[in-house]
């Protein structure tokens, strides 16, 4: 077991790792897709207002319980009062189920940024290409293997040699080609300023209450809240760094990447589609179905499809190390074993549900929970229900048991806190509706009753 617990070398590789986190896959074609249905302009102003108060507030308690008490999720609620204990184990269940799925994702992305870096453009473009590729039973488990084996490696290494070195490296790169991809599209499609247009416009008309609740949960997944990430990440914080500066620098590449994936794809799928809005509202399919056509279509598509998926693998590998060292952070502070072994322990569950979500595609198609394939139950469940209520639980948790002057006094260790009213009435008052209206929506839009 190690003796001292790991720590980021400063506020650089903490900033750098924990917007990694927080810069996703649901970064790259959620929010592009939730802009456009939702006007544009008129959403990307909600989400920001929400980010700097929703997001920010939530953010900084949860970095900041993590910083106080030195622990990962499981044991820093139970630690600071033994009846919210329940509240660390449902935290800490959130990674466990994410992970194994998400690595199956991340496969996919590996398989199509292979695909295009060997000239399959045309084979990829197909309409059928995707579903064939997921009814098949091994490749996509191999392909996960694969991704989930790189992830491991990276969390191996222990927090600064690992976690935040690889943060350092690939941020830039995933920043630096997301503008690459704008200018080039911006500049070789025709049609694509009028989708420039049609994301940055506000459409008032489209605005309405399913709009913020969009919104809220989309910025809910987007910043890594509720997934005991944020906690662990906070453990691992040197006093000597600032909270509030630095959940303001994480909202920045968070909220900037979003922004630019959606000057990225919609123009383009605007273009391509000839302004039909229909196709911006896919989904998954958006990136592994409607962009290769487009990639197929435009010049060097080849190549900006390969630097696309490599931006998109990228995105993918620094949440799914964060999500591996939160789950190994879990199990050596519970079991009190070391990094190796829980590695192996984190490994060995991941694998097991990964290919049970890869065979829900294929073998094991015909099986299903609640009528959805393995893969979208497990969706379901950690970030419909598990996620809503752990932030239920967190919020009240700090406004009203701990209460929100112990937050404080740990973010002003250096210097005092400038939002700590703003924060007070999130957490206490504001947050609490917020993640009810997620909880019940996200509900309602499982069960088909309403449409986000």
């Amino acid at each position: 077991m190690e003796s001292k617990r790991s720590s980021f070398t400063g506020k650089l590789g903490f900033v750098l790792a924990a917007a990694g986190s927080a810069v996703g896959l649901g970064n790259i074609w959620r929010f592009p897709y939730l802009a456009a249905k939702y006007g544009g302009g008129i959403f990307l102003l909600v989400y920001i207002a929400l980010s700097v108060t929703f997001g920010f507030s939530l953010m900084i308690a949860e970095i900041a319980l993590g910083r106080k008490t030195k622990l990962s999720a499981i044991r820093a609620y139970g630690s600071l009062d033994k009846r919210f204990s329940f509240v660390g184990i449902l935290c800490s269940l959130v990674p466990v189920i994410i992970l194994p799925y998400y690595s199956v994702i991340g496969g996919w992305v590996m398989k199509y940024m292979f695909g295009f870096i060997t000239g399959k453009t045309a084979e990829m473009a197909q309409d059928t290409y995707f579903n064939s590729y997921l009814g098949i039973t091994v490749e996509p488990i191999l392909w996960f293997l694969l991704f989930i084996g790189i992830t491991a490696l990276i969390v191996l290494l222990g927090v600064e040699k690992g976690v935040e070195k690889i943060s350092k490296i690939m941020m830039p790169i995933l920043i630096g080609l997301i503008v690459f991809i704008v200018a080039y599209t911006l500049i070789t499609m025709d049609g694509a300023w009028d989708g420039v247009v049609y994301y940055l416009k506000p459409d008032f008309s489209k605005f309405s209450l399913m709009t913020v609740v969009a919104a809220m949960g989309q910025l809910f997944y987007s910043m890594s809240l509720a997934m005991g990430i944020m906690i662990t990440f906070g453990s691992y914080m040197k006093k000597e760094i600032n909270i509030e500066k630095s959940v303001k620098q994480i909202e920045v590449f968070d909220t900037g990447v979003a922004f630019l994936a959606g000057l990225m794809i919609i123009p383009a799928v605007f273009a391509f589609s000839g302004g039909n809005e229909a196709a911006l509202g896919q989904g998954p399919g958006l990136m592994f179905v409607t962009l290769p056509k487009i990639f197929d279509a435009m010049p060097g598509g080849s190549f900006i499809g390969a630097a696309f998926f490599v931006m998109v693998l990228f995105a993918a590998l620094t949440s799914s190390i964060s999500l591996m060292e939160t789950v190994v952070s879990i199990f050596m502070d519970k079991l009190k074993i070391g990094r190796k072994v829980s590695i192996l322990v984190v490994l060995g569950g991941s694998l097991l549900l990964g290919v049970v979500s890869s065979l829900g595609y294929s073998a094991w198609a015909d099986v299903k929970v609640l009528g959805m394939q393995f893969l979208d139950f497990f969706d379901f469940f950690s970030n419909s229900l598990l996620m809503p209520i752990v932030a239920l639980a967190t919020v009240i948790f700090v406004g009203f048991i701990l209460k929100p002057k112990a937050i404080i006094e740990e973010v002003e260790l250096l210097e005092p806190f400038k939002f700590k009213k703003l924060f007070t009435a999130v957490i206490r008052f504001v947050a609490p509706v917020c993640i009810l209206i997620i909880l019940v929506s996200s509900i309602l839009t499982a069960f088909g009753i309403v449409s986000i």
